[in-house]
């Protein structure tokens, strides 16, 4: 947690531009960047990417980029500014993967649900689309079950959060007795003991649906790119990422 690296600087910095562009825009940027499910008319390939830099209000963006800021920088030293960027972006690729499979188990379990009860496809399009049903359907498929498949459907990911858990899972498993000093626990915490409560707490969340920190968190997401993250960073321990560096 030194010194700010050229490439999480240029992070930090396009984050920022995104944000504030957003503020002057409004929704159609969230319209055209956030990632939305795929099979939404809002839906686009780029998405997978320019949800990353995408906020959902100051307090996500600020905890993000300090995130960037104390990790990524560590971590961009260790790997080298090329695979650094590889890694971040696979990161927060692999979290819209999982994010979005995960979406899709809510509309297809949903959606075969209302089809068992006896609901036209288009109906359930229109379901989709305005979140209106005739509450007698009720009587079949839960209240959750609808809840999960419309939200899922309508409503968009952003965030660079992803690509953080990456860079954190990354730094626990290279500085894993480095001690973090947070501001909400009082006592120092070895990071290979933080990092991995964190995610059990969102996989927990995910898992459950209740959330310590709030609604509107894509759980699956912030796994997702831990996950990503593990995988590399496992790998290239155990081919001594040291001696190949990308720069």
């Amino acid at each position: 947690m030194g010194r700010i690296t050229d490439t999480v600087k240029i992070l930090i910095i396009i984050n920022a531009i995104f944000f504030v562009g957003t503020m002057f825009i409004g929704d159609y940027t969230y319209k055209l960047f956030s990632l939305w499910f795929f099979q939404n008319e809002n839906f686009g390939v780029w998405q997978v990417v320019t949800h990353m830099f995408m906020h959902g209000g100051f307090m996500h963006i600020l905890f993000n980029m300090y995130a960037l800021w104390a990790f990524g920088g560590p971590i961009e030293e260790m790997l080298g500014k090329n695979k650094f960027i590889f890694f971040y972006f696979s990161c927060g690729i692999g979290a819209a993967i999982i994010h979005s499979l995960v979406n899709y188990f809510h509309v297809e379990s949903g959606y075969n649900a209302l089809v068992d009860a006896g609901m036209n496809p288009m109906d359930i399009q229109q379901l989709l689309e305005t979140g209106q049903y005739n509450t007698s359907i009720l009587g079949s498929v839960s209240k959750d079950t609808l809840e999960s498949m419309f939200t899922a459907y309508n409503t968009p990911a952003v965030g660079a959060s992803g690509a953080i858990y990456g860079v954190l899972v990354a730094f626990g498993m290279l500085f894993p007795n480095v001690e973090l000093f947070l501001l909400f626990v009082p006592v120092p915490i070895k990071a290979k003991i933080f990092i991995p409560i964190l995610i059990a707490i969102d996989l927990f969340s995910g898992v459950t649906g209740y959330s310590l920190f709030g609604g509107g968190i894509a759980h699956f997401a912030h796994v997702g790119g831990a996950l990503f993250g593990f995988i590399m960073m496992w790998y290239w321990k155990k081919n001594q990422f040291e001696q190949n560096r990308w720069d």
